[in-house]
Formats: C-alpha cells, sequence, structure tokens
C-alpha cells in the first residue's frame, strides 16, 4: 500500500461512505416501491432492494477495512501493515451482478422456458465474468493481470451478445415507452460496466501508485453507484409504466395478480 495525502485518503473515504449512504437509501425505496407496482413486477424490486442491500454491507467492510489500513503521520496517510481487503468487492460483484441481470428479466414479457433459459445463461456468463477477473485484480504481475482479464471480458462480451440480441427481439414488443427506458437501461449498464476494466488496468499504466489505487476505488465506487441504485431506479420507472398500462387495459380496471 502506497503513501497517500490526506486529500487522497480523504476522497476514497468519502467515495465508499457516500456510497454506503446510497445503497442504504436505496434499500428502504426500493422496499418501499414494491407496493406501487402490480405483482408481476413485484419481484424485480425485491431483487433491487436485495441487490443494493448486499452492495451496503460489502462498502461498511470495505469502508472499515480502508480506515484500519492507514494512521495519519503529519501531512501524510501511511499504510499501517493492515491490507485493504478489496476481495469484498468481488464478492460483492459475484453475488450482485448476476442479480442485476436477473433482475432485467423479470420486467420483461418473458416465461417459461425461455426466461429459464436466458436468467441460466446470463447468470454463468456473470459468474465467470468476475471470478476469471479476480485472480489479475489480486495480482501485481502485468502478464497475469492482462491474462486474466482478456479471460473475464469473453463473458463479458457474451452478456453483452445477449442482452443486444436476444434481449432485443423481445424489447421490441414493448410498447414505445417502455422501449426507451430498455434501451436507455442497457446503455447505462454498458456505461457503468465499463468503468470496471478502465479501474482493472490502471495498475498496469505508467501511473503513481497512490494514484492509480485512489482513482480505482473512486472508479468502482461511481460505476456501483449508477449499476445498482440508479439502474434500479429504471428498473422500477420500467415497472410503473408496465403496470398503468395493464391497469388500463384490464376490463376490470384492477392490476393483474399473477405472473
Amino acid at each position: 500500500m502506497p503513501n497517500l495525502t490526506l486529500s487522497q485518503y480523504d476522497l476514497v473515504y468519502n467515495a465508499l461512505s457516500f456510497t454506503i449512504a446510497a445503497m442504504g437509501a436505496a434499500f428502504v425505496f426500493f422496499l418501499l416501491a414494491r407496493n406501487t407496482v402490480a405483482s408481476t413486477y413485484q419481484r424485480a424490486m425485491v431483487l433491487a432492494a436485495i441487490i443494493v442491500g448486499i452492495a451496503a454491507y460489502h462498502y461498511v467492510r470495505m469502508f472499515t477495512s480502508w480506515s484500519t489500513a492507514f494512521t495519519v503521520s503529519g501531512a501524510i496517510y501511511t499504510p499501517t501493515g493492515e491490507p485493504f481487503n478489496e476481495a469484498y468487492r468481488y464478492a460483492d460483484w459475484l453475488l450482485t451482478v448476476p442479480l442485476l441481470l436477473v433482475e432485467l428479466v423479470a420486467v420483461l414479457h418473458i416465461t417459461g422456458q425461455q426466461r429459464s433459459g436466458m436468467i441460466a445463461r446470463l447468470v454463468i456468463a456473470a459468474v465467470l465474468m468476475i471470478v476469471l477477473g479476480y485472480p489479475g485484480e489480486i495480482s501485481s504481475d502485468v502478464t497475469t493481470r492482462l491474462v486474466w482479464g482478456t479471460l473475464s471480458s469473453i463473458p463479458f462480451i457474451y452478456i453483452l451478445y445477449v442482452l443486444w440480441r436476444d434481449l432485443g427481439v423481445v424489447i421490441a414488443r414493448e410498447s414505445a415507452e417502455v422501449r426507451v427506458l430498455l434501451r436507455n437501461l442497457r446503455l447505462l449498464l454498458l456505461a457503468s460496466w465499463g468503468v470496471y476494466p478502465i479501474a482493472y488496468l490502471l495498475p498496469l499504466l505508467s501511473i503513481d501508485p497512490a494514484t492509480a489505487l485512489v482513482a480505482r476505488q473512486v472508479g468502482y465506487s461511481i460505476a456501483d453507484i449508477v449499476a445498482k441504485p440508479a439502474y434500479g431506479l429504471l428498473i422500477y420507472a420500467i415497472a410503473r409504466i408496465k403496470t398503468q398500462q395493464e391497469q388500463v387495459e384490464s376490463p376490470e380496471g384492477t392490476l393483474p395478480s399473477t405472473a
């Protein structure tokens, strides 16, 4: 662990703290929002709450780990010898990334074997992406980091293929208003996930180690806020619109009660 200036240490400290608050607030919101959508889409809101709840827990652990990894000495934060446990991030992603994809499928009109098959493919690819990326994340060897990063990119590309090709067919059957939100949702997912490989590669560039460490932690935190609370809010907006549409179409003017 490199020495950090006061501003560098505080930037990560505050980024982790802000992310905890964002995840916690989103957890409460998604639980309360569950009852404002049709039962068909309530599972999506439950998944959204579970995702940010898991993330909040792991960010609390990272916050504590960051606090114990450094001690202030004058105008410099020096390592205490206690490692900053970044494995919490991968434990979080291993649980939440597959759930993010299941959450998306939950608000689409996909049933039966098609839904089960798509979920299985997306979940397996997501798990492989995270598992393959971890050996490179904890390695300081350039070759090792590049090899595992490349392997991790293969399931990532496959996920994008499914989201744009297979889900594209399903999305085309939605109303124009929902299609716009789903298009934005996929772009949001692509933009937020695009931060991770950039942050992953920072240690390989000719950047000061302290700067690389701070940029990586802040970058990951921002990406997680976009990929979880912001993503969940878009899911909620889709569920609300589809709920209103179904309420109008229902002969009795009531919401369907079955999936």
